[in-house]
């Protein structure tokens, strides 16, 4: 859309201004897509910001789909993105459009369909009055519930209306407009698509086909101008039959969403979205946010956990911000002058993962804290091994075995647990390494440290009390029959 200093402001005015285009007057919402996203492939610039993880999956197919100006449906478990990139869809609009000043359905200037902008534009002309819409609203969403009414969606007749216009009740003068004719011009979204009525679902197909609208049994030709687009779970949509066939066939697009493909690619989508920014009393160190991914990395392929519901990408991000307040919480409390996160804040973030889960019949009877705690637990296994090998603490190991023990109560300051920690040898080697490089403070090393206990712990190189007090030395075995004795195991307290 053309750039001017001074927007006109009737039709005449737009029909003698730069808006006067013969290829912007006829341009459909699909070939504007499609116009506006090939400039962007010629630029090279990014096609959908802030959508990480699908540059070599779903961002190719969907910008097929758009070049082919063809409706689309996204496919995906819960927190894959679906809606952010239906959304997104609309960064690919002109900034903003002329319509008829005051229409329902943002009829254009040029070409108005419905009945009152046509007898207005043949009364007034060139005085008739235009405004202009801007992308933001053109784009229209609804989440498809099962009470969701025809009305809703296409409208209905005014019977208030009517009799107030002296209008007989089979005009389109009666007509309250429901959201998709409102999304004119512009984007119509529906998420979770397979939970719309049979009936609805009908009249969306003959609008992708022939423009027909039905309202109340009276027939109004209504031709939208309406990019439709829809999410669904994969299994709702193919498995239990839920989508009518002449729907699903006019739908030109089905593209697969997925869950971040590696640890990086999840990390990256959790910093971007979690809410991070406390000021710079607060430092969350990378092995501790390497943690929280891991967890949601597991819980998708863990028996108690329901793969077909899925694990949003939501649980890292909501469990991150946990940890990061538990860190502020911790840090006030004890006087330390930054927060620094260590792995145990993780374990306060259990509220917040066990919320985000759909648990197994197994997973129910073991109770959601204990799978969300052993998910924990194995996240630090994996998280150390990725670090340090269990040859790399053989000295740490052997010093427990040896009756070691330590003991870190809940919420100790950092000043305190570097004390307790200092007398485990080979362990602050081993946090240095963890930390990085440079010269990490005592608060880092102390984290560090934490990460390692709790690994080998995951690991079973270790014993570990459940209770958040005083621990002291393993108790010995009791006298076992003839044979090789069973290892024994240091242990320490979190």
């Amino acid at each position: 859309m053309p750039k001017v200093s001074r927007r006109p402001r009737t039709v005449g005015e737009l029909r003698r201004g730069p808006y006067d285009d013969p290829i912007l007057r006829t341009r459909s919402v699909r070939d504007e897509l499609r116009q506006n996203l090939l400039a962007r492939l010629r630029a090279r610039e990014p096609l959908f910001p802030g959508i990480i993880g699908y540059d070599d999956s779903v961002i190719p197919q969907l910008t097929n789909a758009l070049l082919g100006r063809h409706h689309l449906i996204l496919l995906g478990l819960r927190g894959q993105a679906k809606s952010r990139i239906l959304r997104s869809l609309a960064t690919l609009l002109d900034e903003e459009i002329p319509v008829v000043e005051g229409c329902e359905i943002h009829d254009n200037p040029y070409a108005p369909i419905c009945r009152l902008c046509r007898e207005r534009i043949a009364a007034e002309g060139d005085a008739t009055p235009i405004a202009f819409l801007p992308r933001e609203r053109r784009y229209v969403e609804k989440l498809a519930t099962p009470d969701v009414t025809t009305a809703d969606i296409l409208g209905d007749v005014d019977p208030i209306r009517a009799a107030r216009g002296g209008h007989d009740l089979a005009s389109e003068l009666t007509i309250h407009y429901g959201l998709l004719p409102r999304a004119n011009r512009g984007i119509f979204a529906i998420n979770e698509l397979p939970d719309l009525a049979g009936k609805i679902q009908v009249s969306l197909f003959n609008i992708m086909e022939e423009g027909d609208v039905q309202i109340k049994g009276y027939p109004v030709r209504l031709p939208l101008d309406v990019l439709l687009v829809f999410s669904a779970n994969p299994e709702d949509y193919t498995a239990r039959g839920k989508i009518i066939t002449p729907l699903k066939d006019r739908i030109g697009a089905e593209i697969r969403t997925h869950y971040p493909r590696s640890l990086r690619e999840g990390m990256a989508i959790t910093e971007q979205e979690a809410w991070l920014d406390r000021g710079n009393t607060l430092h969350i160190p990378t092995f501790v946010k390497e943690a929280v991914e891991v967890v949601a990395l597991i819980a998708r392929e863990h028996r108690h956990v329901d793969r077909r519901s899925g694990v949003s990408q939501r649980l890292p991000i909501t469990a991150l911000e946990t940890v990061a307040s538990n860190a502020e919480r911790r840090a006030l409390l004890r006087g330390d002058g930054v927060a620094v996160a260590r792995p145990r804040d993780l374990y306060a973030a259990l509220p917040a993962i066990m919320g985000k889960l759909e648990l197994e019949y197994e997973g129910e009877v073991k109770g959601g804290e204990a799978v969300a705690s052993a998910l924990v637990r194995e996240a630090f296994g994996r998280t150390l091994s990725r670090h340090l090998s269990s040859a790399d603490c053989q000295e740490i190991v052997a010093w427990f075995d040896a009756g070691g023990a330590v003991q870190l109560p809940e919420d100790l300051a950092a000043s305190e647990e570097l004390k307790r920690l200092k007398g485990v040898p080979g362990l602050w080697e081993r946090a240095a390494r963890l930390a990085g490089e440079g010269n990490p403070g005592g608060p880092l090393l102390v984290a560090a440290a934490e990460l390692v206990l709790e690994g080998l712990h995951a690991l079973n190189k270790i014993d570990r009390t459940e209770e958040r007090g005083f621990t002291g030395l393993a108790k010995p075995a009791p006298e076992a029959p003839p044979g090789p004795a069973p290892p024994r195991r240091g242990r320490y307290v979190n």
